[in-house]
């Protein structure tokens, strides 16, 4: 008899964390993610609004999927070369991150403030994946949760090719900044 009163104690306590740990998980299908290339002949942005990131507050862990062709250029002809010479984002057509905010504790999701962070994963572009390391901030503000980080990767690292004509034009390094507004995850989302 024992027993069974702590079985139903067991999955009574389960069924009252649910809803907790369910709202552990925070999500976006709309993060804004930008690059610049600032070489001497021409500077060269642009912004993405639709990438999805997934963040475990409980775990640290966080995933981001953007979609390459959702860049959008100033001119026409940057984002067609963009998207079938460099990026050959038929190919390759989504960006990659997989990682952990390995200082979540230091994060009060619950109370007004800035807290700087590390964010350290795996980066795949163009088919491949890099170890990168960047700084970032998470900032709560009247319950809304957001994300931000500034870092650069090095062209060559991710296999993209520059043909020599144009290779002036784009800098060998490229400065990506990331910032998402998170929600909470419901259950059925």
């Amino acid at each position: 008899m024992q027993k069974k009163a702590f079985f139903f104690v067991l999955v009574a306590a389960a069924l009252m964390m649910g809803p907790t740990l369910q709202a552990q998980k925070y999500f976006t299908r709309e993060g804004k993610v930008s690059f610049f290339s600032d070489a001497p002949v021409e500077k060269i942005e642009a912004h993405n609004s639709k990438a999805t990131a997934v963040l475990d507050a409980t775990t640290g862990e966080m995933e981001f999927a953007v979609l390459i062709k959702a860049f959008q250029f100033e001119k026409a002809l940057m984002q067609e070369h963009f998207n079938e010479n460099y990026m050959e984002s038929s190919k390759y057509p989504k960006a990659f991150f997989k990682g952990e905010v390995p200082d979540m504790g230091e994060v009060n999701l619950g109370k007004d403030g800035e807290y700087p962070v590390k964010v350290k994963g795996n980066l795949t572009i163009h088919g491949v994946t890099r170890e990168v390391e960047a700084p970032g901030k998470f900032i709560v503000k009247d319950r809304a949760i957001s994300a931000v980080s500034s870092f650069t990767v090095l062209v060559a690292d991710y296999d993209i090719e520059i043909p020599a004509v144009v290779r002036d034009n784009i800098a060998r390094e490229v400065r990506i900044e990331v910032e998402v507004g998170l929600e909470e995850l419901k259950k059925g989302s």
